[in-house]
């Protein structure tokens, strides 16, 4: 294993850990802000993002951050790359829904190496570093073998209420005509991701994310032996703006349901 990448990783727990203390201290008394209709922003995610931060750059003060919250570094290719969204959730987590996460990727040249997703509110942490696995509280996961006609299916909506959302509900209209046996929504991609991977569910489709909502979920789930596609069918990577991923089982049927309403979704 790259001794660099274990460093890496543990710089990560080290950063998620002082911003789960942060999240959890202001859970319920975080002042709210809107950056535009129903896209909530909360203190706790500007201070846990400058924490993690500070963290990262002591560390590795040449490496370049793309946060959701302080911006930064917008060259996907760049050769150090970190990825972060410090609340993953926000929305959840300023309604009291104790569905969020905190989620920070490591990236070298536009590919993910290293990636974590804490989620606080239940002390699980998903890990994985490319090549050697993912991993739940430091033990092995792995995604299920459902085929689709068994599976649980996490969707999500981007905060738009127009064509996007009526995409997204034809999705799903069309996903239970399969007859699965099940939709669910956490309003938290990388904990989507995560949950995947951990086989908890078989997968998962959403129309427009940002790379800090995915780029750490999707190497754990790759490391777990999942698919990683995004809703046209094309390989994921961390320019994708949708993404449909799964089990590996249940890809092909999966991608036909969900690629037939992108089509009038002409701008994504």
């Amino acid at each position: 294993m790259n001794s660099n990448y274990i460093e890496i990783l543990e710089t990560a727990k080290k950063a998620a850990a002082a911003a789960a203390e942060i999240i959890i201290s202001l859970q319920n008394k975080a002042k709210i802000s809107e950056k535009g209709i129903n896209n909530l922003v909360t203190e706790a995610d500007i201070k846990s993002e400058a924490i993690i931060r500070q963290i990262i750059l002591k560390a590795f003060p040449k490496h370049s951050i793309l946060g959701e919250e302080g911006g930064g570094e917008d060259n996907m290719d760049a050769p150090h790359l970190w990825i972060i969204d410090p609340l993953d959730g926000t929305n959840n987590y300023a309604h009291g829904f104790p569905f969020f996460s905190t989620s920070i990727a490591y990236a070298e040249n536009g590919k993910v190496k290293v990636g974590l997703v804490l989620d606080p509110t239940k002390n699980e942490l998903f890990t994985a570093i490319e090549g050697e696995g993912a991993f739940l509280n430091g033990e092995k996961i792995k995604v299920s073998d459902k085929d689709l006609l068994s599976s649980l299916v996490s969707v999500g909506f981007y905060y738009d209420r127009g064509e996007m959302m009526r995409t997204t509900l034809k999705t799903i209209e069309k996903l239970f005509e399969h007859n699965i046996q099940g939709i669910r929504r956490t309003g938290s991609a990388a904990i989507d991701f995560c949950y995947v991977a951990a086989g908890r569910t078989d997968a998962y489709v959403e129309y427009f994310l940002s790379p800090w909502d995915f780029a750490a979920g999707m190497l754990i789930l790759q490391e777990a032996g999942g698919v990683c596609k995004d809703a046209k069918g094309n390989t994921l990577s961390i320019k994708s703006k949708n993404i449909a991923v799964s089990n590996g089982t249940c890809t092909e049927e999966f991608l036909r349901i969900v690629k037939e309403p992108l089509t009038k979704l002409t701008e994504f």
